[in-house]
C-alpha cells in the first residue's frame, strides 16, 4: 500500500511544479538568434524537469508552461505547444520513472530521444496546420531538430553528469513520496 503524501509534501510538489513552470514560461519569452530563425531554450528545461518529476507535474511544466509562454508572448502556436510539449514531457517522465528501472540513464536517454521526435513531428504538423502552409513547416524543420537535440542533450547532461537528478531526489522528491 502506498502512503498518502502529507500536506508539506503536497505543498512542496506544488511549489516545485510552479517554479519549473515559471522557468519554462520565462525561457519561452526569448530565443537565441541563429541564422534564419531562433533557438528557444525552453526545451532544455522541459527535458530536465521531465526527467526529474512525475508525469503529471511534467505535463504541467512542459505543456501548460509552454502554452502560457506562447499565450503571453506569441499566441498563434499556443495549442500546438500545449499538446506537443505536454506529450513530450509525459513520455520523458514515464520513461525516466517507470521503464527500465535498473538502467535509469538508458531509460532517460530513450525518453528524451522519443520526446525529441514527438517535439519535431508535433511542431511540424502543427505549423503546417496553423499556418495552412506545409512549406513553413519544412523551412523551420532544421531549427526544430536543433532545438530538440539541444534540449535532449542538455537535459541529460544537467540531470546525469551535473548531478541535478541526485540532488533533486535526495533533497526534494523524498518529501512527497
Amino acid at each position: 500500500m502506498q502512503k498518502k503524501p502529507n500536506a508539506a509534501g503536497t505543498t512542496l510538489w506544488l511549489c516545485t511544479t510552479a517554479v519549473l513552470m515559471g522557468m519554462n514560461i520565462a525561457l519561452s519569452s526569448f530565443g537565441v538568434p541563429v541564422p534564419g530563425g531562433h533557438l528557444y531554450l525552453n526545451d532544455v528545461l522541459i527535458c530536465t524537469a521531465s526527467i526529474l518529476v512525475d508525469p503529471l507535474s511534467a505535463f504541467l511544466v512542459g505543456g501548460v508552461g509552454a502554452f502560457l509562454g506562447d499565450f503571453f508572448f506569441y499566441p498563434t502556436p499556443m495549442f500546438v505547444s500545449l499538446v506537443t510539449h505536454g506529450l513530450q514531457a509525459v513520455v520523458i517522465s514515464v520513461f525516466s520513472h517507470y521503464v527500465l528501472k535498473k538502467h535509469p540513464a538508458l531509460a532517460a536517454g530513450i525518453g528524451v530521444t522519443i520526446g525529441a521526435v514527438i517535439m519535431v513531428a508535433g511542431y511540424s504538423i502543427g505549423r503546417a496546420f496553423v499556418y495552412a502552409n506545409p512549406q513553413t513547416a519544412l523551412v523551420k524543420l532544421p531549427y526544430q531538430i536543433l532545438q530538440a537535440a539541444v534540449g535532449a542533450v542538455a537535459g541529460m547532461l544537467l540531470c546525469r553528469k551535473c548531478g541535478l537528478q541526485k540532488l533533486y531526489t535526495t533533497k526534494i522528491a523524498k518529501h512527497f513520496r
